[in-house]
């Protein structure tokens, strides 16, 4: 079990606990801190809090979470689209609406669980009980291109390669609006949003550096499709920094429009390209994998290009 604590702000102050929890502990339902909140496991002073309970300002919340790691990690039969693979890593081309590792909400049916299925044993023990062999990660709704490294030694070289930037990873888009320009950076610090703690924003708090380039492929009238590569890798850094400039991803629900755009429900992003050396040979890979139906078909709604 994980004992952690949260504190009211002052913004926070007359909130239900139950909400406030929601949105402080971005890997559980609302459903699930109720059911937190029922057991017993939020108290203050060392008095378990109801759901009902309206938060002051000041106070101190004591939560004790339950430990992923107690569960069960099963490999199941899962269809993986494998782009490489050998004997020190794999890298798949992940399907829209496929979690990557399990979570809250998310215990199975999941990318990982699908690795263990088609690697057995062989997945590097980094990422711990729960991430085997994730050498980084990519949003449910994100598609594309992800990496796994079987062993450690694999793993350390990969990860040190995202540390110094030199494992490339490109992404395609399409936002809304369109640019004047046909390429830019967004060099602004990503953290965790002040008040909904569900989401990243641009601030300056308690964040650390990000940096994303962009270049323009198609202008579509209202919609641009554009080439996204990465220099560090923050979470959601492409849908905040894009948000962030006025250019919201079409479909993100969270950074952008409240309501399903052109069919899609949630961002239209796709992982497109990595190029990287590999651990033992050094030999540089790049992967590429093509954009996938969802993500044409979008762009053949946009209309003609303009």
């Amino acid at each position: 079990m994980d004992d952690i604590f949260i504190t009211v702000t002052a913004e926070e102050s007359g909130e239900r606990i139950d909400a406030l929890l929601s949105r402080n502990l971005e890997a559980f339902s609302r459903s699930q801190i109720q059911k937190l909140l029922d057991q017993g496991a939020v108290s203050l002073k060392g008095r378990a809090l109801k759901k009902n309970y309206r938060c002051t300002a000041g106070e101190s919340y004591d939560i004790l979470l339950p430990d992923m790691a107690e569960l069960p990690l099963e490999p199941q039969d899962i269809p993986l689209d494998i782009v490489y693979e050998d004997s020190d890593l794999i890298v798949v081309n992940k399907q829209r609406g496929l979690v990557v590792h399990p979570a809250p909400g998310h215990p199975d049916g999941t990318l990982v669980n699908a690795l263990l299925f088609h690697c057995g044993d062989s997945l590097s023990g980094i990422g711990g009980l729960r991430r085997p062999g994730i050498v980084h990660r990519i949003d449910k709704d994100t598609s594309g291109l992800i990496i796994a490294a079987k062993n450690d030694f694999a793993h350390q070289a990969l990860s040190a390669q995202l540390s110094d930037h030199s494992l490339c990873r490109e992404y395609e888009a399409i936002v809304r609006g369109g640019f004047k320009e046909s390429c830019g950076t967004v060099d602004r610090p990503i953290g965790r949003h002040p008040v909904d703690r569900k989401r990243m924003a641009v601030t300056e708090k308690n964040s650390k550096p990000a940096v994303t380039h962009w270049q323009l492929l198609a202008s579509y009238k209202g919609y641009s499709h554009i080439l996204c590569r990465l220099e560090t890798g923050r979470t959601h850094q492409i849908r905040v920094h894009m948000a962030s400039i006025g250019h919201p991803l079409l479909g993100d629900y969270t950074y952008g429009a409240p309501s399903p755009e052109k069919g899609l429900e949630g961002q239209c992003l796709h992982a497109r390209r990595l190029r990287f050396v590999h651990p033992r040979t050094g030999e540089g890979l790049c992967l590429e994998t093509p954009l996938p139906d969802y993500f044409r078909s979008v762009l053949a709604r946009l209309g003609p290009e303009i």
